[in-house]
C-alpha cells in the first residue's frame, strides 16, 4: 500500500529519527511528507549533522519536535526508531514499523569524536538501506524535486 506521508518517531528526536528525515526527504523530495519527533525533544545531535553533510545533505534547518505537535491525520506510516528506551505513542491510524536500533551517540559511553561518528554513520546506514527495502516492498509515489517542509 503507497504512502504518502512518513513520521520517524524516537524518544529525544535528536540523532535517529533526524537522520531518517533528512534521509527521506533527499529519497522522495516532494512525492511524500515526511516528518519526525520525538516524546522529549532535545536539539539536533551535531553528529547527526555531519554524518548526514558527508552525503552531501544539509539538514542545518531541522528542529526537535514533540510527537504533540503533529497531526494524525496527515500520517500515512510510522515508523519508530528507539531500541533500549521507550518509543513514544502516536495517536491514529498510521500503519507502524519498528526499525529499532541503538541510540548512534552512546552519551554513557567515553568515546572520541571519530568512535562516536562510527556509531552515527553506521546507524545513517542502516536507515538509508531500510528506507531502500521499504521502497522495494512498499513503492512510495514517484519523487518530484525536493522540498522542505515541515
Amino acid at each position: 500500500m503507497p504512502f504518502r506521508s512518513i513520521l520517524f518517531l524516537c524518544v529525544a528526536n535528536s540523532a535517529r529519527s533526524q537522520m531518517a528525515e533528512a534521509l527521506a526527504r533527499r529519497r522522495f523530495g516532494d512525492a511524500v511528507r515526511v516528518q519526525s519527533a520525538g516524546s522529549a525533544p532535545s536539539r539536533v545531535n551535531p553528529y547527526a549533522l555531519r554524518a548526514l553533510a558527508e552525503l552531501g545533505i544539509d539538514a542545518s534547518d531541522q528542529r526537535s519536535k514533540h510527537v504533540d505537535t503533529i497531526d494524525p491525520s496527515g500520517v500515512d506510516l510510522v515508523i519508530t526508531l528507539c531500541a533500549e528506551e521507550s518509543c513514544p505513542i502516536f495517536l491514529g491510524d498510521a500503519r507502524r514499523l519498528s526499525w529499532a536500533m541503538p541510540d548512534p551517540d552512546r552519551s554513557g559511553e567515553d568515546l572520541s569524536d571519530a568512535a562516536r561518528m562510527v556509531h552515527f554513520r553506521a546507524a545513517r546506514d542502516a536507515i538509508a538501506a531500510r528506507l531502500e527495502e521499504l521502497i522495494r516492498v512498499n513503492p512510495a509515489p514517484p519523487s518530484r524535486p525536493e522540498r522542505r517542509g515541515s
